[in-house]
């Protein structure tokens, strides 16, 4: 598996390798994955994490295109060069622009290509301020088209990301495998700790967590807050912001003084993922504000399996997964997120069931049981022996026991 990020870092597509670790692990798959040498090491059964050598002077990498990408992956494909000389493999597994290297070693190695499609490369640099007429825009349209057609089989995270492969490859044998993420269990109560500790007091609490990137849309919540009234007993309602870099953060905190809240707007930083299930049980409401993009965000489908109440923007990022049973949708704007959280807040009837309705729905589509029988599906167009349903309850058993 060749994964070209910070790998473990807790943001979308390193969550979603793990992931994709665990479960192969958990079906009896050996994995060695390279990557780069950024990132904490992780205890995963029959994962080799294989790393890139240091570039100096690299200590972190940002979201998206960047200048520090290209020696980062350059240092992975010689990594990978080296490993495939060393050891024969069946699947070579590739994550985002890695598939540029499947598409070109997989003949080599005389193995199978396995593209993992987390995004639209084209798309990826529109949201990163390229045109749709730039010229690395148009380049990477032209990469996207010949990676897929070299792989055996894709993986997709969403409906969106479906079309768009058979789009470029059509005939394209592609199984949506959408990123419910697999989250440990909660500990008893370790929600109370949880705000006890982070977001003291009984103030309603408003809980965003993931990058604070633009597209994520962010300082539309911030100035949503500004806008929040007390509720009818006086209570206050609080926004707790998980995730981001300090520089993000200190620009979103010069944001909440300038408008006379930073008294209600907390910023937690990067918080470990075994926290997570707690950070979200300790909410009264999630929230969403992304304001551009099209796949689904990470977070929501560990909003869904909280069973806590989410009020998210109506864009097609979040109605691929969401809808009016199990969210509050509203338009992209400040106005619309704080009169969705204000409504959530005033509406105990409302609030339960939508909470119910998210929790049933992530049980129902989301749950390590779908998770697994996919994985094993799309590797079994690969080669893969097919799945019995003792071995899906190993593995699920398995994912469940921790890995």
């Amino acid at each position: 598996m060749i994964a070209p990020q910070p790998f473990f870092s807790p943001r979308g597509t390193p969550f979603s390798v793990l992931n994709r670790c665990r479960a192969l692990a958990a079906l009896g798959h050996e994995v060695d994955l390279v990557t780069y040498h950024l990132g904490e090491d992780v205890d995963v059964p029959n994962l080799r994490i294989l790393r890139a050598p240091r570039i100096p002077g690299v200590t972190s990498v940002k979201i998206g295109p960047s200048a520090a990408k290209v020696p980062l992956d350059a240092a992975v494909f010689a990594r990978t060069l080296l490993q495939l000389a060393r050891r024969r493999y069946d699947v070579i597994h590739t994550h985002e622009e890695a598939g540029v290297f499947g598409w070109w070693l997989h003949r080599l190695a005389r193995a199978q290509h396995l593209y993992d499609m987390h995004s639209d490369l084209a798309q990826q640099l529109t949201n990163f301020g390229f045109g749709d007429r730039h010229p690395l825009v148009r380049f990477a349209k032209v990469i996207e088209r010949r990676v897929l057609r070299s792989a055996a089989a894709t993986i997709v995270i969403c409906s969106d990301l479906q079309e768009r492969a058979a789009a470029y490859a059509p005939g394209l044998s592609s199984v949506m495998i959408e990123n419910a993420p697999l989250d440990p269990p909660l500990r008893p109560g370790a929600a109370d700790e949880w705000r006890r500790r982070f977001v003291p007091g009984g103030d309603p609490l408003v809980l965003y967590a993931g990058t604070l990137e633009p597209y994520q849309g962010v300082p539309l919540l911030v100035d949503a807050a500004a806008a929040l009234a007390p509720l009818d007993d006086g209570r206050m309602p609080r926004v707790a912001i998980v995730g981001g870099r300090q520089d993000q953060i200190a620009e979103l905190g010069a944001r909440t003084r300038a408008l006379g809240i930073e008294e209600r707007v907390t910023f937690l930083g990067s918080r470990p993922p075994a926290e997570m299930p707690a950070c979200f049980a300790a909410a009264d409401v999630l929230v969403s504000p992304r304001s551009s993009g099209t796949n689904t965000p990470l977070k929501i489908y560990s909003y869904l399996r909280s069973g806590r109440p989410i009020v998210a923007t109506r864009l097609y990022t979040h109605t691929q997964v969401l809808d009016d049973e199990v969210a509050v949708l509203v338009e992209p704007t400040a106005a619309g997120l704080s009169a969705g959280i204000q409504r959530v807040l005033t509406d105990g009837n409302l609030a339960v069931r939508l909470a119910d309705a998210a929790r049933r729905r992530a049980q129902d589509r989301y749950s390590a049981e779908a998770f697994v029988r996919l994985t094993a599906e799309v590797y079994s167009r690969v080669g893969g022996p097919p799945l019995t349903e003792v071995g899906l309850a190993a593995a699920v058993g398995a994912l469940q026991d921790g890995n």
